[in-house]
């Protein structure tokens, strides 16, 4: 499985400094050789230690295992902050 790429991304309007909502669109690459796009939900929190938080969302459900899927996009979004491309 690959995440070949998120698109589309929105940052959603929220008064709190430290947490960042936005939703957007995976192309993934499962296995089969297949692609598929999800729309997905994810927020980046900082917490008090410095440590940014990572959650993320399927609005709809994938046939492959959920663990792998998330810790893949989870990396994923945490290269595109670290690059400076998510939506300010």
């Amino acid at each position: 499985m690959k995440v070949l790429r998120i698109k589309d991304i929105i940052r959603k309007d929220v008064p709190i400094y430290y947490r960042m909502f936005f939703s957007g669109c995976a192309s993934l690459e499962l296995l089969n050789a297949s692609l598929v796009e999800r729309q997905i939900d994810f927020s980046i929190e900082i917490k008090p230690t410095g440590v940014k938080e990572i959650l993320v969302t399927l609005a709809e459900p994938v046939d492959y295992p959920l663990i792998p899927l998330i810790k893949a996009l989870k990396t994923a979004i945490d290269d595109l902050d670290k690059n400076g491309k998510l939506p300010l």
